[in-house]
C-alpha cells in the first residue's frame, strides 16, 4: 500500500508515521508513506526519520492544488492530519486557519477525487460540538463549535461529507478528545505545562481551572485512526474517546507532583473567550464496530510523558523558545 499522510511532521502525524514505519499496525505493514507537511512552527521535520526506503517526505501545503496534483497519483489512501490547531491562536486571527482547515481539506480532496484515491480519513476533533454540561456527544449531536478553531474544523468536517455524499469519495471521519503524548509542540496545557516547571516558571491555568477535558494518549488516537483507515465504513463519523475526564486544576496538581513543584507555581488568569466548560464524547460506535479502546491508562501516561519532556529537552527548548 501507498500512504500519503498529511500533517505527518506534526505531533499526532508524526506518531502515526514513526508507528507504521515500525510495523505497528498490521494491516499496513510493509506500507509506503509519502508524509507531506508545511513545515510551520508547529511541523517538525526531526520528528519523523531522516530516511528509509519506505518513507518520502514532501515540503508542501496542501492548499497547493498543483503539488498535489503531482504528488497524489500512485497512492491508495490519504490519512489527513494537517490543520492549524490551536484554540488561543486562532481567537487572535482565525484567517490561517479557515484557509488551512477549510479550503485546505476542499483542496485535498477534490484532488483525490480526480486522482482515483481509493479512501480517505479526515482527523477532526470532539471541540466540533461545542460545550456539555452533562452526558457525551455521540456522532448524531449537532456541531456547535464555539471558538474559531472548533469552527473551521466542523466546516472541514461538512465538506468532507459533502464529498461522500455528493461524489461518493470513500471518505470517513474521525473526531477524538484532547490529546497528550511526546513530540506536542509546548503551546498546548499539557506540555506548556511540563517545560514551563522544568525551567522553574509559573504554570497559567484559565479561569478557576475547572473547565473538563477528555485525554487519550496520542498512541491509542492512532491506533483508532488505523482501525477507521482500514475497517471503518464510507461516509460514517467516529467518536475516539481516551475514557478519562480531567478538571485543568486536577492535571495541573498531578503534574506538578511530577516535576517536583507545588502550589505556588500555579498562576490563575482570567478566562479566555468563548471557554467551553467541558467536553465528552461517546465513542460506542468505534468500539462496537472496530473492536476500539485505549490501551494507555492516564496515569500512567502522564508519567511517561513528563519523562519524556524531561530527556529531551533539547527538542522541547528549541521549539518552544522559536514558537515565542
Amino acid at each position: 500500500m501507498n500512504l500519503l499522510v498529511t500533517g505527518a511532521a506534526g505531533f499526532i502525524g508524526s506518531t502515526f508515521v514513526r508507528t507504521l514505519l515500525d510495523d505497528g499496525y498490521p494491516e499496513l505493514a510493509g506500507a509506503r508513506v509519502t508524509a507531506l507537511d508545511k513545515l510551520t512552527y508547529s511541523g517538525n521535520r526531526d520528528n519523523l526519520p531522516a530516511d528509509g526506503p519506505r518513507l518520502t517526505f514532501v515540503h508542501g501545503d496542501v492548499c497547493d492544488r498543483e503539488l498535489l496534483r503531482r504528488v497524489l497519483p500512485g497512492h491508495d489512501a490519504i490519512v489527513h492530519f494537517a490543520a492549524e490547531t490551536h484554540v488561543d491562536r486562532s481567537i487572535e486571527g482565525a484567517d490561517e486557519f479557515f484557509r488551512t482547515n477549510v479550503l485546505g481539506t476542499d483542496t485535498l480532496l477534490n484532488t483525490a477525487l480526480h486522482c482515483g484515491i481509493q479512501r480517505v480519513v479526515h482527523v477532526s476533533t470532539d471541540e466540533v460540538y461545542g460545550s456539555i454540561e452533562e452526558g457525551s456527544w455521540t456522532e448524531e449531536r449537532p456541531l456547535l463549535p464555539n471558538s474559531p478553531y472548533a469552527a473551521s474544523k466542523a466546516s472541514s468536517d461538512l465538506v468532507a461529507r459533502a464529498y461522500w455524499s455528493t461524489h461518493r469519495l470513500n471518505v470517513s471521519i474521525t473526531r477524538c478528545s484532547n490529546n497528550y503524548g511526546p513530540y506536542q509542540h509546548p503551546e498546548k496545557l499539557i506540555p506548556l505545562f511540563i517545560t514551563n516547571l522544568l525551567e522553574g516558571e509559573h504554570v497559567p491555568i484559565y479561569g478557576d481551572g475547572c473547565n473538563v477535558r477528555e485525554w487519550i494518549h496520542v498512541d491509542d488516537h492512532c491506533r483508532a485512526v488505523y482501525l477507521v483507515l482500514t475497517r471503518g465504513r464510507s461516509g460514517e463519523v467516529y467518536n475516539v474517546g481516551g475514557g478519562n475526564e480531567q478538571t485543568n486544576l486536577a492535571v495541573t496538581e498531578r503534574l506538578l507532583e511530577l516535576c517536583g513543584a507545588d502550589r505556588s507555581a500555579i498562576r490563575m488568569v482570567p478566562d479566555r473567550k468563548g471557554h467551553d466548560l467541558r467536553y465528552s464524547v461517546d465513542d460506542t460506535k468505534i468500539r462496537q464496530e472496530l473492536g476500539y479502546e485505549p490501551r494507555i491508562p492516564f496515569e500512567r501516561g502522564l508519567a511517561d510523558t513528563v519523562a519524556w519532556y524531561r530527556g529531551n529537552i533539547g527538542w522541547w527548548k528549541s521549539t518552544k523558545h522559536a514558537a515565542g
